[in-house]
């Protein structure tokens, strides 16, 4: 070996951490989507530009003409009508911006993805696996932008908000990108699991079970729900809130009566974090590795703090700050949750 040379596998490794930084970091960008689109809605900014433009919509109005014209456009649409009546150039201008920013970052991430899969596949430096892997997930993102449209024109109708359905796929296909794109990245870092490894049961339970608790926060953003109860731990008092039944008895009240999404929403959390505590005390008793170990101790705080950021945004009156910490802090219970999956995942005895 000539003098200063590497050995190989520490050459080897180098790409494979470079591809991993550059996933990780789209991976984030996501979660940066994710926190900005939870401040549209808090702000109510998700309704100001009233046309989808993929290319073109990429630069904001740039001469006092072309914001003139873009207010003209929103003051056709039914949230001017019903609710921002009289607003002035200024203030349409600091909603508008909003939005535009969140479209933003998703063609930034269609980028960020799509030029280096390219460069890289392009040096061989992934596997046939990954290439398909991640051009899945590019194409997932190009869909989930359409989505995110299709959310949005449903409260260009008649009622200035957007279908709490659509707003709650548009949510959950985004953190399934995000899921997505750190289980590759850590492929990478540490190695593809055989196909046959699985993660533990109570693992797996705590991926779902945080999914689902997510979707029921999407339909709480989508219902506005945060506000019908301002108390912790009950609801206006009560264990079991009236007004569950709400005024759509039947299979639907579930998913559309304030009250119902919300107390169902705390039931789910507090069935993560039961969940989570089991997960993360069986992984850190079993003879795994340190990124599992870490994982599991990241899951009991991570979830932690989101059931004190979810008392709190509702306590303080969903406050936006507040109320965007939690949305994030609900996609790293997720992240930590897959996470977990990764490093615990073994090969299960028949």
């Amino acid at each position: 070996m000539a003098t200063g040379a590497l050995p190989l596998s520490v050459a080897a490794a180098r790409p494979r951490r470079l591809v991993a930084i550059w996933i990780f970091t789209c991976a984030a960008m996501v979660l940066a989507m994710v926190v900005v689109g939870g401040v549209t809605r808090l702000t109510r900014s998700g309704l100001s530009i009233v046309e989808w433009k993929p290319i073109t919509g990429a630069l904001p109005p740039l001469t006092n003409e072309q914001w003139l014209a873009e207010l003209a456009k929103y003051q056709a649409s039914p949230e001017y009508k019903q609710v921002n009546a009289g607003m002035s150039l200024d203030a349409f201008r600091s909603i508008f911006l909003v939005e535009w920013f969140h479209r933003l970052l998703g063609r930034l991430v269609g980028v960020l993805t799509l030029v280096p899969l390219v460069l890289f596949a392009a040096r061989r430096m992934l596997t046939k696996r990954r290439v398909a892997q991640l051009g899945g997930l590019f194409l997932l993102g190009g869909l989930q932008g359409a989505l995110g449209w299709f959310m949005v024109k449903s409260g260009l109708v008649d009622v200035p908000r957007v279908s709490p359905y659509r707003l709650t796929a548009h949510l959950l296909m985004a953190l399934a990108i995000f899921a997505g794109l750190l289980w590759a990245g850590l492929d990478e870092l540490t190695g593809e699991r055989p196909r046959e490894a699985r993660a533990p049961r109570s693992v797996a339970a705590l991926v779902a079970t945080a999914a689902v608790t997510i979707a029921w926060g999407g339909l709480m953003a989508g219902l506005h729900a945060g506000h019908v109860a301002p108390t912790f731990p009950t609801m206006n008092g009560s264990w079991i809130p009236e007004g569950l039944a709400g005024s759509t008895p039947g299979l639907a009240t579930p998913f559309e009566s304030a009250v119902a999404v919300h107390f169902l929403h705390r039931l789910l959390a507090y069935a993560t974090a039961i969940v989570g505590a089991v997960a993360a005390t069986k992984v850190l008793r079993a003879p795994h590795g340190r990124l599992a170990r870490g994982g599991a101790i990241a899951v009991l705080a991570i979830v932690a703090l989101q059931i004190t950021l979810g008392a709190l945004t509702v306590l303080r009156h969903v406050p936006v700050w507040l109320a965007a910490w939690h949305q994030a802090n609900g996609a790293l219970v997720l992240g930590a949750a897959v996470v977990l999956a990764h490093a615990s995942a073994t090969i299960r005895r028949q």
